[in-house]
């Protein structure tokens, strides 16, 4: 009788999941492109109002305007910076302003140089942990104030498999991806009794641009082509294809909605399997 009951409220009429979002306010970092823009695209059909974060203020106001034009949301382009020590907060102030408080949060950036070992400087490790570390901190730290006023208060770090499983040649973004999801497991175990959910979401790969510029790299670092370093890396999926972006979306939408209210403190790969490990 109790599990019926709590089906009824989580499904609408037409059996589709009601996630509980229509209202919220949602920050999304690295928004303009790829799994970030997946993810705000998700947030925004089921009726949240969100933020686009990006460095590049033309292509995310563009972005913004297409989500709005799909959906009917509520949404803004913010430009960017947020490896830029000063930027979280200030892009946070924004949303506020904007929106009148903030629910969610997803901290998210591109990835860092790939290289072998030996061709990375030290000035690419910095780089590397301000951009995709640091600047995690640093938003969840602006946010803070804000997520303990909020009755639904979730924050979601978008990572990489490659927590689990380390990708070969990308050394700098194997390390500070796995410092995230510590993070991130520090904050869920410290920050839980304020209300505030903390995750971690670890794609595989995914048809986006990033992947794309990461396929173009192996195929000139080996002396191979674009279409060969593809077979490979699928081969290596069970499902036996790579993702699409709105898979991800609908996974991370999901993981910071009121409907995975009792999900925290987890990393959750949307990998296709790749992973070889038990857990």
């Amino acid at each position: 009788m109790y599990v019926s009951t709590c089906l009824r409220v989580y499904f609408r009429k037409e059996n589709k999941m009601d996630l509980g979002l229509k209202g919220k306010i949602a920050l999304i970092a690295g928004a303009s492109r790829g799994l970030g823009f997946a993810t705000a695209l998700a947030l925004a059909r089921e009726g949240c109002r969100v933020a686009l974060v990006s460095r590049d203020a033309d292509k995310v106001r563009e972005a913004a305007g297409k989500i709005a034009s799909e959906t009917g949301a509520q949404v803004v382009g913010l430009a960017g910076d947020v490896s830029q020590a000063d930027v979280p907060a200030q892009i946070v102030a924004q949303v506020v302003e904007k929106f009148g408080g903030l629910d969610l949060l997803l901290t998210n950036t591109s990835g860092p140089a790939p290289g072998a070992f030996e061709a990375l400087d030290e000035a690419a490790w910095k780089n590397g942990i301000e951009f995709a570390f640091m600047s995690h901190v640093r938003l969840v730290k602006a946010a803070l104030p804000h997520l303990k006023k909020s009755q639904a208060a979730s924050v979601l770090a978008l990572t990489s498999y490659s927590v689990k499983q380390p990708i070969p040649n990308l050394h700098i973004s194997n390390s500070v991806r796995a410092a995230t999801a510590g993070l991130m497991k520090s904050l869920a175990m410290e920050l839980g009794k304020d209300g505030i959910r903390f995750n971690t979401v670890l794609p595989g790969w995914t048809v986006t641009e990033r992947v794309e510029e990461l396929i173009q790299f192996r195929a000139k670092n080996s002396g191979s082509t674009v279409e060969a370093e593809m077979a490979k890396i699928i081969a290596e999926i069970p499902l036996g294809r790579m993702a699409d972006p709105e898979e991800f979306g609908n996974v991370a939408a999901f993981l910071l909605s009121p409907a995975a209210s009792y999900v925290h403190g987890v990393a959750l790969a949307v990998d296709g399997g790749i992973i070889k490990g038990t857990f």
